[in-house]
């Protein structure tokens, strides 16, 4: 009966409601027949046939995300809503055993594809070949996260759970300029990065990404449309960069980010008056200064700095005499909450217009987050 899960590489004919529920009896049976196994790649359900004379199988590596997207009608619907045209480049992440990846090859006119794996970039290759599309797919044969990615109008991909969120910032900060991008992503995962501002679910990902791309659901996809079944739904989202973003040093704004949300639930107030926080922009805001030449800006002792002293990391060591500078940057840092009206909000409700608006209140005095004057591009976003 195992022979039967062959079915898992041909999605391309719809299946009837009767060979559904019959494959996902035959994979709960497959299941239930070694309930002793305590490796999960010597169980059934994680094995899926290649397409050789042998009928060797291939083990997916569940604990790597590599769940199959066997349901032809969610294939079929993505492919469709992300908008190919003929002349389109597609790039496509983790393309697995290529159910979706023969599919975007109808559709664009060429496809390239990432994936590390190397037992399922011969699936893919055999499966594109015996389809006659082998000149129009380019299989890059490494990890998506290191990978430079070439030039793509659209990405469209089931990625792999563990690596949602730094391919996610990759993709919208990193140099390359496209439409848009179709995403099949973990449920939950979604969900905050669709919040919104006073969303319970609201947080530092969704700010970083909604600054520089607009984010759409698409639709939900239910994890039995998998092989293995995952332990969580899915869902379909498409992610549009925004045409015109606002000017701001990405590095600030990411450490500006990263020191709101460190406690999300807290009000901005209670925030900014934790002597260890202050601390740590009193060190960034002078360095800051010093870096940009900013008049006055020293490094004498008087000024709370042992003089030429270092760390052996290069960092700029602070004597204790500075209790009084700490003392000075909480009044102002307070007294700029209090006047724009912050003191009290609590970040998860506020607008990325209206943290830009303090981040620049703040950096108009003085007031940094980050040690470089210069903008400096990073994907220290998540």
């Amino acid at each position: 009966m195992l022979g039967k899960l062959r079915s898992i590489l041909h999605p391309l004919n719809p299946l009837t409601s009767q060979q559904l529920l019959f494959r996902r009896l035959l994979s709960a049976l497959a299941y239930r027949s070694s309930p002793g196994s305590s490796d999960e790649e010597d169980d059934p359900k994680y094995k899926i046939r290649k397409q050789d004379p042998e009928g060797e199988y291939v083990h997916l590596h569940k604990s790597k995300g590599q769940h199959i997207l066997t349901n032809p009608r969610v294939l079929d619907c993505i492919v469709r809503r992300a908008g190919i045209r003929p002349t389109d480049t597609v790039l496509e992440v983790g393309p697995g055993t290529g159910n979706l990846t023969l599919k975007l090859l109808e559709a664009a006119q060429s496809v390239v594809a990432i994936e590390v794996d190397r037992r399922m970039v011969d699936v893919l290759v055999k499966r594109v070949a015996d389809r006659s599309f082998g000149d129009k797919l380019t299989v890059i044969q490494k990890d998506a996260l290191k990978a430079e990615f070439p030039p793509f109008d659209l990405l469209v991909a089931n990625i792999p759970y563990g690596i949602s969120s730094p391919l996610l910032v990759k993709l919208v900060y990193g140099p390359n300029r496209f439409r848009n991008a179709t995403l099949l992503l973990q449920k939950e995962f979604s969900r905050r990065l669709l919040a919104n501002p006073g969303d319970s679910e609201y947080n530092r990902l969704a700010v970083n990404v909604k600054l520089v791309a607009d984010v759409e659901l698409m639709m939900d996809v239910s994890k039995r449309d998998f092989v293995p079944i995952p332990k969580v739904d899915s869902s379909v989202v498409i992610i549009r960069p925004k045409a015109q973003v606002p000017t701001v040093d990405l590095n600030e704004w990411f450490a500006f980010t990263r020191t709101c949300f460190g406690n999300k639930n807290k009000t901005l107030g209670a925030t900014f008056k934790q002597k260890r926080k202050l601390i740590e922009i009193l060190k960034t805001s002078k360095t800051s200064s010093c870096k940009s030449g900013v008049a006055g800006c020293s490094l004498d002792e008087k000024d709370g700095m042992d003089r030429g002293e270092k760390s052996q990391s290069g960092n700029i060591t602070f004597s204790s005499s500075w209790d009084g500078e700490v003392g000075l940057l909480k009044e102002k840092i307070v007294s700029i909450l209090r006047l724009g009206g912050f003191e009290d909000k609590r970040p998860w409700k506020l607008s990325n217009d209206e943290l830009l608006h303090l981040l620049r209140l703040l950096n108009g005095a003085g007031v940094y987050f980050h040690g470089h004057a210069q903008p400096q591009v990073t994907e220290d976003a998540s």
